[in-house]
């Protein structure tokens, strides 16, 4: 089917011409949609919408009489390549030898006006060909979008000149032009990664913007015009190069479909354009999402464009560059040298056995001075890795060399090189199934197999000493292992059983056990190994979802863990996952939370696995310590006045809080007697490097819904809540807050103002906070059906559940009003955001302070699901 004609536009009225080029424009769309939808050839469905814009503007060039002016229009950038997408920018140079007459200029004027008028979106430039030489020389950018250029109308003679001076030696000598394109893919990378789940599929590493780079250096140093003549010179096996060019014409379906969906130049993968994305292209939810076959192919293809173009730009600086100065050869043993930072086989056979593959990297880990493979020796490995018949861990010398590796002290940063040269997934089958698995959520910012490369190089640097303040613990527990590979090999397996269906956790356990086997490892090492990946998210769990100041949460944590052995092995696992999920997801208040389980398990450990927390020695120590920090305040308090105060506050109030929270408070109380409004302040302690905001006042019904919706109107991240109530008919109550980026809340203006706003809700009758947060664009993409669990425990006096839902604006406060109208007693909540969905858990009573009963369990079950389904409407 032929694309619909270009209108002619000598026939069109001036009044009619942007109504007909619209039409034109809207019906060549429509056709060009259809044709990719159809499954068209994508290289010809780009070089057809390049034919439509050329055809178009040469007409139109025509119809303001440019034609016979000495001006030329020249397509320059993506359209002077010849690869336009349906919202790519139309690059324009208008080029003459002289300023342009006032005559010229309005013409050019109008000629342009009405290409924005026709929505066309443009990047031009008007410029003689001396100044357009000279701001090449200075501009690398301006520079490649005129080697790339093409003449649509206008003298021939002015053209040949911008092309003739173009190819001149000292307009961009090779060896500037191939340092001033790596130094701009290098800062390109800097700034945009690669296994994000919204990448940029243009500039991310392995992107398009990567294998244009190559094609620009190669067409400035060999007068090449497409990328398949570097086969001719020896830089590319045809093979190399048709992978290359497959990859690229993924990318750019995947482009003109993301064009497509958005209606707009994108070339970020948003979440809310993924799944259109992916059925554009043609992918289906079946057994997986369509949305996640889809980038999974993506992330696998940007690894192999990203290893391809590394290797030729390696040729490249060997061809430019290496006659200036040869690089450094250091012997390593009689199959392997280290060239300058790269290592390099000796032997052009040398893969051929296949435990030399894995003995590759073991040299990478003896030898901390390589940053990489050099590229005649990554083309051997390429080679040999693709034509791999079995896994390399079915070969007993690869085995060997692999735990060699495991063992090294320097072993992660060659797994780190395996992982980014695919041999990881060509040991361990297992590990090939999640290479590029990602998982449609905001939880989860990375790929499986990029999370867990990321999570063993936070181990790395629990080691190192520049990374103590940020790991103040782990730095210490790192040096307490008597075997750090164990920690290793858990991290590798802790999430390998995702994208199969079932429990990852377990399957992952079942996997590590097989390996165990394999690998001759003992069986206590193995099982370690194993009940690490299966517990791997315990102690997370634990720390953020469960009251940590119940004894009972810690002795039953306890039991779990068993020895000191296994808790700090679980503890530094935990911490480095934590930090590899998202870069938003670690913060100090997390932090606090682990160290503080970790301690209380410690102890309880110490005293033994059956024993209890002492409650009561702890109340008596923190009482102690808060006195003491009252007197050595400016005010000073009567010790009895002190002591009847507490009088009226509950135990778990004194487990709850440190000594210091418990001295700020007591403060605020004794300067406000007798209290006639409430008392709230916040506190940013150092030592927990979170806020807390502390209210105290006469109880009242709605209490947490009121706080709940003052904070959410404010944007505050709610961490933590303690609801208590004394014996006197106050509520004392505490809520660990931050802004939405982990950090403390210190700005004197927005505490003031939250302080004042609380007030007001607590004092005043019918006051409603303003709130006009919306659930943000990301989460939109979401479904997350409503879940509430009930937690049987060991001891009655309390109601315990997990809710699970979409997070959305007014969700606390709507389950607040829920407590409310059922008469609920809300003791203590964990407040915790997991990406798009939220999993908070509550502590309960009725409001005789007694556990609910299964009808009313049931009840409130009902009633907080309708009410929150009828918030996310």
């Amino acid at each position: 089917m032929s694309p619909p004609v270009v209108l002619d536009v000598e026939l069109v009225e001036p009044r009619q011409l942007i109504t007909s080029c619209k039409q034109a424009n809207s019906d060549f769309s429509d056709w060009l949609s259809e044709q990719f939808n159809r499954g068209g050839d994508i290289r010809e469905l780009l070089h057809q919408r390049c034919q439509y814009v050329d055809d178009l503007l040469q007409q139109l060039w025509t119809h303001f009489e440019l034609n016979h002016t000495p001006v030329s229009l020249i397509a320059v950038g993506g359209y002077g390549r010849g690869e336009l997408h349906p919202h790519s920018d139309v690059d324009l140079l208008i080029l003459s030898l002289k300023t342009l007459t006032n005559e010229q200029s309005d013409k050019v004027s109008q000629f342009i006006t009405l290409l924005w008028d026709i929505k066309f979106d443009i990047g031009h430039s008007v410029r003689t060909l001396k100044e357009t030489i000279s701001i090449g020389k200075d501009d690398i950018t301006v520079a490649t979008n005129l080697m790339e250029s093409r003449l649509l109308s206008g003298p021939d003679d002015v053209y040949e000149q911008l092309q003739l001076a173009i190819e001149q030696p000292d307009f961009w000598p090779s060896s500037d032009f191939y340092l001033a394109k790596r130094d701009e893919q290098i800062a390109r990378h800097d700034a945009n990664n690669a296994f994000d789940l919204e990448p940029n599929i243009k500039t991310c590493p392995g992107g398009l913007r990567d294998i244009q780079t190559v094609g620009w250096i190669a067409k400035r140093h060999f007068k090449t015009t497409i990328i398949e003549q570097l086969v001719q010179h020896g830089f590319l096996s045809q093979e190399e190069l048709d992978q290359l060019l497959n990859c690229q014409d993924f990318l750019w379906r995947m482009r003109f479909a993301l064009h497509q969906t958005a209606g707009r130049p994108e070339d970020k993968m948003l979440f809310n354009h993924q799944h259109d994305v992916a059925n554009a292209m043609g992918y289906s939810d079946e057994n997986q999402l369509a949305v996640e076959v889809m980038m999974k192919q993506y992330y696998q293809q940007i690894r192999e464009v990203a290893e391809l173009c590394e290797m030729l730009l390696q040729l490249f600086k060997r061809e430019f560059l290496g006659r200036i100065k040869t690089l450094d050869v250091c012997i390593m043993d009689e199959n392997y040298q280290r060239r300058g930072h790269f290592i390099e086989s000796t032997s052009d056979d040398l893969f051929d056995n296949k435990s030399e593959i894995i003995t590759l990297f073991l040299n990478v880990a003896k030898d901390k001075e390589i940053t990489g493979i050099y590229a005649p020796t990554l083309r051997q490995l390429r080679f040999a890795r693709d034509n791999l018949s079995a896994p390399l861990c079915d070969d007993g010398q690869c085995r060997i060399a692999f735990m060699s590796i495991i063992k090294h002290p320097d072993g992660i940063r060659a797994l780190s090189m395996m992982h980014k040269h695919g041999i990881l997934g060509r040991y361990m089958p297992a590990w090939q199934k999640i290479s590029g698995q990602m998982q449609f959520d905001l939880f989860h910012a990375y790929t499986v197999d990029e999370h867990t490369h990321r999570l063993l190089k936070n181990i790395d640097r629990f080691s190192q000493p520049k990374y103590k303040d940020e790991f103040p613990l782990c730095s210490v527990l790192i040096h307490t292992l008597t075997k750090k590979g164990l920690l290793v090999l858990a991290a590798i397996f802790h999430d390998i059983g995702k994208g199969r269906g079932g429990d990852h956790s377990e399957l992952g356990a079942l996997d590590a056990l097989e390996f165990g086997r394999l690998h001759n490892l003992n069986e206590h090492d193995t099982r370690l190994i194993a009940w690490l990946v299966e517990n791997h998210l315990l102690m997370s769990v634990i720390a953020q979802r469960r009251d940590i100041h119940d004894p009972d949460v810690i002795n039953s944590f306890a039991k779990i863990v068993q020895d000191e052995t296994r808790l700090a092995y679980l503890y530094c696992l935990t911490v480095a996952d934590i930090c590899a999920t998202n870069n938003k997801l670690w913060n100090n208040w997390k932090g606090s939370l682990l160290r503080e389980l970790y301690f209380y398990t410690l102890r309880a450990l110490r005293r033994g696995a059956q024993g209890d927390v002492d409650a009561e020695e702890r109340i008596t120590e923190y009482k102690t310590k808060a006195l003491h920090q009252l007197h050595t305040n400016d005010a000073f308090y009567d010790k009895h006045a002190v002591e009847e105060l507490w009088g009226y506050f509950q135990d778990d109030y004194f487990l709850r809080h440190t000594p210091v929270s418990i001295a700020q408070h007591c403060d605020l109380i004794l300067r406000n007697q007798p209290p006639n409004k409430p008392i709230i302040a916040i506190f940013h302690n150092a030592n927990k490097t979170v806020s807390e905001l502390f209210v105290y006042t006469q109880d009242m019904t709605n209490l947490f819904a009121k706080v709940m919706r003052v904070l959410g109107s404010k944007n505050v991240q709610i961490n933590d809540a303690h609801v208590m109530a004394t014996t006197g008919g106050w509520a004392l109550d505490t809520f660990n807050i931050s802004e939405h980026d982990g950090q403390p809340i210190i700005d004197e203006r927005r505490i003031k103002s939250i302080v004042q706003t609380l007030t007001k809700s607590l004092t005043q009758k019918h006051f409603k906070p303003h709130n006009n947060r919306r659930i943000a664009r990301r989460t939109k993409q979401f479904k997350v059906p409503t879940r509430i669990s009930f937690i049987n425990c060991d001891h009655g006096e309390h109601t315990l559940f997990e809710l699970v839902a979409l997070d959305m604006p007014g969700l606390l406060a709507t389950v607040g009003d829920v407590f409310t109208k059922f008469k609920i007693t809300l003791h203590n909540a964990k407040i915790t955001t997991i990406g798009e969905r939220v999993e908070d858990f509550f502590i309960i009573t009725d409001k005789d302070e007694n556990s609910l009963d299964q009808e009313q369990q049931n009840t409130l079950q009902q009633a907080l699901i309708i009410a929150i389904e009828k918030l996310n409407r």
